[in-house]
């Protein structure tokens, strides 16, 4: 059987011009959390699979790359269904094996702790242009604080890290809480039990649009009159603090003013702070999937790409369902793969911050003179050079033109006649 070049379906190589602009994007995002005294820690790539089975990552659960049992535990005679053939699987995010992590190890770490994860996760999803099977996430999250201040935190945290990777690129921070999309659809004569198949619906709004939200929630047995009241009222708020202050107002018999003021707290305080610039918006739309949110969501959108680049939100019941005890939890995750995706096709390139030399060898130097160069290339690597000493190709217009590429500045060529 004849070995296969190409990756699997949904993985790929990357190549050095690509992994310069990851490494220098990991490296920004990794100095900037440390900054805000985020503390890099590390999971295993393996989870239980009951951890990712936990009906905690929405739709993600149907994409687990499942882990067979190994040696005397994976009997297929005896197996009847698949829990007897599968104990673990890869983690399809950040987030669950972080709170597993906490729940085991929160003794050992100051409270509140401020968590910095950067890993590689799986999904078995379709594979497309900037979506693989593979690919790495960069999480930031605070455990064991209630207050809005780690909402606060998160939000300049990661603004701050994409207005240093993307400096020349607008984006807006979109803002919304779970307890005002509750507050909203009850306002509005939507039953309690529906509220969940109501912001499935209302999670479509920037691929369907209003008419579309609209169809579907009459297609689904809603009261017309309701529905255009809910439609209306979104439509209608303020998108900055005072209009959530105002809906506050509004709501007040079906939701606790404290929600709508911690809300609009949290939107004053990051507009009078950040250093970087970007939009702020309340959304009253913004709903995000993952069914592990209780309170605050964010999701940032960028010029030059049609998706989210960054989202995150409160979860403050995941780290209870591991202790028994319920741990106040907020997180946000840049979309590093798309944040690479926008840099690459713009055509930006990562120059080093040292100058970086090539030394072309001619074939057949002797030992000693070989020595005598290995040497120089030490010393000038000790001086903050970056050396690469590599044979001389018969095209070296060509090598030299490689090299190039990947930002060698200067070539010194040695010859076997300087030697003689």
């Amino acid at each position: 059987m004849a070995l296969k070049k190409k990756p699997v379906t949904g993985m790929r190589d990357i190549l050095p011009g690509e992994m310069q602009i990851r490494n220098f994007v990991m490296n920004q995002i990794k100095e900037t959390y440390n900054g805000f005294g985020f503390s890099q820690i590390e999971t295993p790539c393996v989870e239980h699979i009951e951890n990712l089975t936990s009906k905690q990552g929405g739709d993600n659960e149907k994409l687990i790359f499942k882990i067979l049992k190994r040696g005397e535990k994976l009997n297929l005679e005896t197996a009847n269904e698949e829990n007897d053939l599968v104990d673990s699987g890869l983690r399809y995010d950040l987030t669950v094996p972080l709170a597993r992590y906490y729940s085991g190890n929160s003794a050992q770490l100051p409270s509140p702790f401020k968590a910095l994860q950067m890993g590689s996760v799986w999904r078995a999803d379709r594979p497309q242009k900037g979506r693989f099977r593979q690919f790495t996430q960069c999480d930031i999250d605070i455990l064991g604080d209630s207050s809005c201040m780690a909402e606060i935190e998160l939000i300049l945290a990661t603004t701050t890290a994409l207005g240093k990777i993307c400096p020349d690129n607008a984006f807006t921070v979109r803002i919304n809480d779970r307890g005002i999309l509750r507050g909203m659809a009850l306002y509005c004569g939507f039953p309690e039990e529906s509220l969940d198949q109501v912001f499935i619906t209302l999670d479509k709004m920037d691929k369907i649009g209003s008419e579309g939200v609209k169809a579907e929630l009459l297609e689904n047995g809603y009261d017309e009159k309701g529905v255009d009241q809910y439609l209306e009222l979104m439509s209608s708020v303020k998108k900055d603090a005072a209009g959530v202050r105002e809906l506050g107002d509004k709501l007040e018999k079906v939701l606790a003013k404290e929600v709508t003021d911690n809300l609009a707290f949290i939107m004053e305080t990051v507009a009078n702070v950040a250093e970087t610039e970007f939009q702020l918006s309340f959304d009253p739309t913004l709903v995000r999937g993952m069914s592990y949110y209780t309170g605050t969501i964010f999701e940032v959108s960028m010029e030059g790409f049609g998706g989210s680049v960054a989202g995150g939100g409160r979860y403050d019941k995941m780290i209870g369902k591991f202790t028994g005890v319920d741990t106040p939890a907020c997180g946000f995750s840049i979309g590093f793969e798309r944040i690479v995706t926008i840099l690459l096709d713009r055509g930006d390139s990562v120059k080093s911050e040292n100058p970086k030399k090539a030394y072309l060898l001619e074939k057949g130097l002797d030992s000693e003179r070989l020595c005598q160069i290995m040497k120089q290339a030490m010393e000038e690597r000790k001086n903050g050079v970056e050396v690469l000493v590599s044979q001389m190709n018969k095209n070296k217009k060509f090598q030299k033109e490689q090299l190039g590429k990947e930002g060698y500045g200067e070539f010194v060529e040695f010859y076997k006649e300087e030697w003689k």
